[in-house]
């Protein structure tokens, strides 16, 4: 009688036996390292609720691992993830959080390191059936959900920002699906997340940061 892994499992859209566990995990992750500029040398996770509790016997730590290497929740390769990270030289961990009970119990936050040192941390929340949402990027509260591309544009809470954002996007012929800012405080650090119908161009990047009270700008392809 032979042994058959839950990865051994492939669904039409996902490797692994749960939705919550292994394709959002996949998918939270394949966000977040989109939010930073690559290569990464440094990966810490931690898990919360059921995610704490399950992560190891429902691959949420391979799906995690496979997402911030760049894998969709259906590469085969979420199943070799810790092989491959270690190949590439990519320093990983996971521990749980048990002591925090307010959070969606499906929660991981991740901590990414880029080689540069830039560092950036992601909360995000697999919400079932492969559906996620992000909720906080560095301590500001936020709320996306990466079903749509969307640029992200981290800013002095500042008057005109928001309109140097839609010109530029309206400069390039850009379909806003939803538009929606997010901040520490009034005149503090904010986030501005524009979710668009189609692919967004990638040179307008440098448009974004023509602004002066802007400081970084993301593209997140889907």
């Amino acid at each position: 009688m032979s042994f058959i892994s839950v990865f051994d499992v492939l669904g039409p859209n996902m490797i692994g036996p749960s939705s919550s566990h292994t394709a959002g995990a996949a998918l939270i992750a394949y966000l977040a390292q989109k939010m930073i500029n690559g290569p990464l040398v440094k990966v810490e996770f931690t898990l919360y609720g059921s995610f704490a509790k399950t992560y190891r016997g429902h691959g949420t730590d391979k799906a995690l691992l496979g997402g911030i290497m760049g894998f969709s929740a259906d590469d085969m390769r979420i199943r070799e993830s810790f092989r491959i990270a270690k190949e590439r030289g990519l320093d990983f961990s996971f521990s749980v959080n048990e002591e925090e009970t307010e959070v969606h119990p499906n929660t991981v936050d991740i901590v990414m390191t880029n080689a540069a040192g830039q560092r950036m941390e992601i909360r995000g929340e697999s919400l079932g059936g492969g559906k996620v949402r992000i909720a906080r990027i560095n301590q500001v509260q936020v709320d996306f959900s990466g079903e749509y591309s969307a640029v992200i544009v981290i800013h002095q809470d500042k008057p005109g920002v928001a309109a140097h954002i839609t010109k530029c996007l309206s400069d390039k012929n850009i379909n806003i699906a939803f538009m929606r800012l997010f901040r520490e405080a009034k005149g503090h650090t904010a986030y501005t997340i524009v979710e668009s119908d189609g692919r967004l161009p990638m040179d307008i990047l440098e448009n974004l940061r023509e602004n002066v009270h802007v400081h970084d700008v993301m593209i997140v392809q889907v």
